[in-house]
């Protein structure tokens, strides 16, 4: 049964802009540190699962596009490079941490604000509206998700 996620990017680190010009508008989901976050990718996330691209820590957040899961979930290569941003040094290739999944770009919407959907009432129980959600990968149910993405003309 196909599945729905908002998935929350930096636009200054990877924006829906940049997912669109890659290769087959596809990328790796890297970079995750939150186990909850992780387990999302881990166990639930299928390729054809639906996304929402969702622009994050900047000026305007809100969604950006629509995407969709590309492939199955494997080791986060970022995890082992001494050094970076995301280097885990407990994480080893027999025993890796962290998980990708590749993300396949669909479509550039107009951004829909977050302080939009925050006046949204059928939006009311999304876990990112939630008071102290911080996840960087949230499920949305497909009443949400077909909510948004009429709103995106999508």
């Amino acid at each position: 049964m196909k599945q729905y996620w908002l998935m929350k990017s930096e636009p200054d680190e990877v924006s829906i802009d940049d997912l669109m010009a890659a290769p087959q508008h596809t990328m790796p989901w890297f970079g995750v540190r939150n186990y909850q976050a992780r387990n999302f990718m881990r166990d639930g996330m299928r390729p054809g699962d639906g996304v929402l691209f969702y622009h994050s820590s900047c000026p305007q957040p809100g969604v950006a596009g629509v995407a969709e899961v590309a492939s199955g979930a494997y080791p986060d290569h970022s995890q082992f490079e001494e050094g970076g941003k995301y280097f885990d040094p407990k994480a080893t290739p027999e025993q890796p941490r962290w998980i990708s999944v590749d993300v396949r770009g669909v479509k550039k919407t107009a951004l829909l604000p977050l302080s939009e959907m925050r006046q949204m009432p059928e939006l009311e129980d999304m876990l990112l509206l939630k008071k102290g959600s911080r996840l960087s990968i949230t499920p949305v149910t497909p009443a949400q998700w077909k909510v948004i993405t009429g709103k995106l003309g999508s």
